[in-house]
């Protein structure tokens, strides 16, 4: 069979993917898993892998999704529905909504500084969700508050989730975790600081909407940048968006306090410094746990690598143990810290791990997806298929391959709603098409992992739950129609970013 033939068998379940979720719109627990039992077809009878060797592919994408992913996720969602148990998500609400009266300020605090934070430390819709349904009962017009958090999803999304896309992305496609990061936060960095600036301006429906705030604006940018590339640089996946969402949110208020006081809002009750501290207990938990876990101190973190269980669980060639680390992930970390936190803010134990429960019941559909996609594209990769679209794409793009790099991982996003997905899906195909054009892999995969950022903003599944946060249910369309040209105006000038890098950065 020709390469061409090949090619577009490989596509099929991409395809299939796109059409199911984007078109007809089927729930996507259900078409990710059928997708995956028709993959596993497709590489038993093309590819002609054997069939217990594309079971054990299978099932080594299962645990993977298991551990670390899913359970990150499950970790970061329960962190936040404890937060609604205890009621300290409606002080920190109170806390956000007392600093400024000027929109657009509460924008960069609320969308982009709050919205950031809780990307990279829970992620799955939070992000959206939660600064959306604050802006909208201060206020603002819904479907403004929906596009504005959709918009502001973007770049965090890179490192969301305590890294879990990044970090993914390297494990699947034999990539060093660090420089894959370093390389996303190179190509991010312009981006962070211009997408204040548009958050502001669609605050004011206009560029003149900048005077006035160009100082703090630049800063909120600047401030997410700088510590997100040098986290990224020193110390990988995790930390990057977590450390530059805190600076950009402490930034931002800091000024607003310092040279708008007259913008100051008004609150009937004040919250002391204790209540403050202990409603955000458990996220400053997770904050020290990752930070002193890290390769920062390598001690400790040595010591958590060392708990682990090794496994041999795929049967072909090239295989190599899968490696469950127990304690040394950021999920159990936010498990933990959540305990602990919950505990102090006056949850009883049983309270905890009944809500812990419960958002394992919440995630079984969301697991299923998850689940389906990793082992779906480790299926690809070891059969070959992945390997089969790179050949015919390095050889129909050329050199020019590295403009559409970040276009692919945006559509990864698009079709599964998730980075991380998007980044299972692609990152191989990244790696294999860098290596056939002669450009550093690692630089092209990070420029897929970017554009899946850019995905973000028009994925179903993300504007989903923007409408369900601000009572839009319907409004779907509308929202998209608002959104899309953004998203390619973003996924374009990353492309060019990405296909000027490419023939810099050495291989």
């Amino acid at each position: 069979m020709n390469m061409y033939a090949l090619f577009f068998i490989a596509l099929i379940p991409i395809v299939w993917l796109i059409v199911s979720l984007g078109i007809l719109k089927m729930p996507a627990h259900k078409t990710c898993s059928a997708t995956l039992v028709l993959t596993v077809i497709l590489a038993i009878l093309v590819w002609k892998m054997p069939a217990p060797q594309a079971v054990t592919a299978a099932l080594e994408g299962v645990a993977l999704a298991l551990w670390p992913i899913m359970i990150v996720i499950i970790a970061a969602v329960f962190t936040y529905n404890l937060s609604l148990h205890t009621k300290s998500m409606d002080i920190i609400k109170k806390m956000l909504s007392s600093i400024t009266t000027d929109r657009r300020i509460l924008v960069l605090i609320i969308a982009w500084g709050f919205g950031g934070f809780l990307e990279a430390v829970a992620g799955y819709g939070t992000a959206v969700a939660i600064p959306a349904s604050i802006l909208a009962a201060m206020g603002f017009e819904p479907i403004f508050a929906a596009i504005i958090c959709l918009i502001a999803n973007t770049v965090p999304t890179a490192f969301g989730a305590i890294g879990i896309p990044v970090s993914t992305m390297a494990k699947i496609a034999g990539l060093d975790v660090n420089v894959l990061s370093y390389y996303a936060g190179l190509q991010l960095f312009p981006f962070i600081i211009l997408i204040t600036f548009v958050l502001v301006m669609l605050t004011t429906r206009s560029v003149k909407g900048i005077k006035g705030v160009f100082g703090i604006t630049l800063v909120s940018g600047l401030s997410f940048a700088i510590p997100e590339l040098l986290a990224a640089k020193y110390m990988g996946a995790e930390l990057p968006s977590l450390i530059g969402s805190v600076c950009s949110m402490a930034a931002t208020v800091l000024m607003a306090k310092m040279f708008y006081k007259d913008t100051a809002g008004k609150t009937d009750e004040t919250i002391t410094g204790s209540v403050a501290l202990k409603a955000w207990l458990p996220y400053i938990l997770i904050f020290f746990f990752m930070i002193f876990s890290s390769k920062l101190f390598p001690s400790i973190y040595h010591a958590l690598a060392s708990i682990k269980t090794s496994v041999h669980i795929y049967t072909g060639e090239g295989a190599k143990p899968y490696i469950f680390k127990w304690i040394a992930t950021p999920g159990t970390l936010i498990i933990i810290a959540t305990f602990i936190g919950g505990m102090i803010q006056g949850a009883k134990f049983g309270e905890i791990v009944g809500i812990l429960g419960k958002t394992m019941k919440q995630m079984t559909k969301s697991a299923i997806t998850v689940v389906s996609i990793v082992a779906l594209a480790k299926v690809m990769g070891y059969s070959g298929m992945i390997n089969s679209i790179a050949t015919v794409l390095a050889e129909v793009t050329g050199s020019f391959y590295p403009f559409i790099a970040p276009i692919i991982g945006a559509l990864g996003t698009f079709v599964t709603g998730s980075d991380t997905s998007s980044n299972v899906l692609f990152g191989k195909l990244q790696v294999d098409v860098a290596k056939s054009i002669g450009v550093n892999a690692t630089w092209l995969a990070a420029g897929s992992a970017t554009g899946a950022t850019a995905g973000k903003m028009i994925s179903p599944q993300s504007i989903a739950v923007a409408t369900a946060a601000t009572g839009l249910a319907g409004a779907e369309g509308k929202i998209l129609s608002k959104t899309i040209k953004f998203c390619i105006g973003y996924v374009v000038l990353l492309g060019i970013v990405v296909y000027i890098g490419s023939s810099i950065i050495p291989m």
